[in-house]
């Protein structure tokens, strides 16, 4: 009852932390098209480049949590969790996409500058942006420490590239109009394109280890082997396979137990395993295999 009522309280900050994400994206829209319209400044696109790219990100977010978060069916019977990592991939790809653009905007900009206009107006929306990202970036991280939740940490990583391009545009806009110096705009915003490149790899990386079920840290690994092996009635254990999907994790492992063993003692046995596990990694599926110790078979090699 109460890994119920834990998943459920989570599962609610998860869906408010990607309709928080949704109206920042929306409103940091809004702000950097005005600012960009007055300015011309190609720094400036680049940073409402990326926000629209945030708002459809954001988007894909939303709607992955909420199938992620999705109970077993009997289509789905390990659930819905890697639709986290899909969604992560489709943002890496529009992402990356989107810098480019930027990136071949900028270049152009080098070679014929412009001047900059309505500078202040420019400075203004860029504080204020950088204000609401902030806000959502905390919010963001502590859901994440709280549920681990992928699709959440992915769109966090966008907006923590965010508040890093803001300033870059900050940057830009003061130089250019303490200095005139037309080169600091579309020479930022290269440096801007580069932190978003940067993200993407980060998400894209994140998204395919759980696509394709790579372990876990060797930590878990360890801990996992250290509370089965606790147990005075465990003689060893092996085999152990680990993985990610979305907010929940998938243990399995061969526990070795004495030949001579009753079968409801094997099975108390790996219930009370299951249950220390269950301390450690309380939003784990915990599946054993139960072996007689010294009896010879294949193992893993690894």
């Amino acid at each position: 009852m109460a890994d119920r009522a834990a998943a459920a309280a989570n599962g609610r900050l998860v869906k408010a932390a990607g309709a928080a994400s949704v109206t920042v994206a929306i409103t940091q829209i809004a702000l950097k098209l005005w600012a960009w319209r007055a300015t011309d400044s190609v720094a400036l696109l680049s940073s409402l480049a990326d926000s629209l790219l945030d708002l459809f990100a954001s988007v894909v977010t939303l709607l992955a949590v909420r199938a992620a978060l999705e109970p077993p069916d009997s289509e789905h019977r390990f659930g819905h969790g890697k639709a986290e990592g899909v969604a992560g991939i489709a943002q890496a790809v529009i992402v990356a996409l989107s810098a480019l653009y930027v990136a071949a905007r900028a270049v152009e900009r080098l070679i014929e500058p412009e001047p900059l206009e309505s500078l202040d107006l420019g400075v203004a929306v860029m504080v204020v942006a950088l204000a609401i990202t902030l806000a959502l970036v905390a919010f963001q991280q502590l859901v994440v420490r709280r549920t681990g939740s992928l699709a959440i940490q992915a769109d966090s990583v966008h907006y923590r590239a965010d508040l890093l391009t803001g300033l870059a545009v900050l940057a830009a806009l003061y130089l250019n109009q303490r200095f005139a110096w037309q080169a600091a705009d579309p020479l930022l915003a290269l440096v801007i394109v580069g932190i978003i490149l940067a993200s993407v790899w980060k998400i894209a990386r994140q998204s395919l280890d759980v696509l394709l079920d790579r372990e876990l840290e060797p930590a878990v690994r360890r801990r996992i082997r250290e509370i089965a092996r606790a147990h005075p009635e465990v003689r060893g254990v092996h085999d152990i396979r680990t993985r990610s999907s979305g907010t929940h994790e998938f243990l399995q492992f061969h526990l070795e137990l004495d030949p001579r063993l009753p079968l409801i003692d094997a099975h108390r046995i790996m219930e009370e395993v299951e249950s220390e596990l269950k301390r450690s990694f309380p939003s784990a599926q915990v599946l054993i295999h139960a072996d007689p110790h010294g009896v010879t078979e294949p193992r893993d090699p690894f």
